[in-house]
């Protein structure tokens, strides 16, 4: 049986999604919500976490993958990830937590269950659809700290909130805007996000 435990933070389609999946004979599914995924990955120990990292939570939209096992995005199983490849900035936090396995969002359900045996045998999984979008997010102009420090500051988190949840001195957090600011050509702030909106990295 392959221990399966996804996380997402809207509960409807996440229980939707685990009862699709127990149908399968070799699957043994649990769901949890972000905010409890490390507690239950710790307790269901999962050959597999199927996660949706694009959720609307602060942890999910911006701490992803931001104080990860290089391998394993920190929840202490291979992740494998539900993305979008119209979203490249979020493929790039994704990379960088480890993912092992990526499944488009609009790709049908037998992709997924593909998905879920690969990286369960402990081979990587990459839906072709998302070509262009890791090719986006390799061009990416911006380090995936700034990245963390954009994703907040897109969610309306002032300066000080940033510098907290990242462990950083607010000058620090001013200094990556700066540096968003003038790596995306923005006038300020509010333009950059803009800028980054459009390109799909926040």
């Amino acid at each position: 049986m392959i221990r399966v435990l996804l996380v997402h933070d809207a509960c409807l389609l996440r229980s939707a999604l685990a009862e699709r999946l127990a149908r399968e004979p070799d699957l043994e599914v649990f769901h949890a919500a972000w905010r409890n995924a490390r507690d239950s990955t710790a307790a269901m120990r999962p050959d597999v976490c199927v996660v949706d990292p694009d959720g609307d939570t602060a942890y999910t939209s911006a701490e992803f993958g931001e104080q990860s096992h290089p391998v394993n995005g920190g929840l202490g199983s291979p992740l494998l990830v539900l993305v979008s490849g119209n979203r490249p900035g979020l493929l790039r936090r994704c990379m960088e937590a480890g993912a092992l396995g990526y499944v488009d969002k609009a790709s049908p359900p037998d992709r997924l269950l593909a998905g879920i045996r690969e990286v369960a045998a402990g081979h990587r999984f990459v839906d072709e659809s998302l070509g262009f979008g890791f090719l986006k997010a390799s061009q990416m102009p911006l380090t995936t700290r700034e990245l963390l420090v954009l994703s907040l500051a897109a969610g309306g988190a002032p300066v000080a909130e940033i510098a907290h949840r990242l462990h950083l001195t607010n000058g620090t957090v001013r200094n990556y805007m700066a540096a968003i600011t003038r790596k995306t050509g923005a006038r300020n702030r509010i333009d950059a996000i803009r800028i980054s909106r459009g390109e799909g990295w926040v």
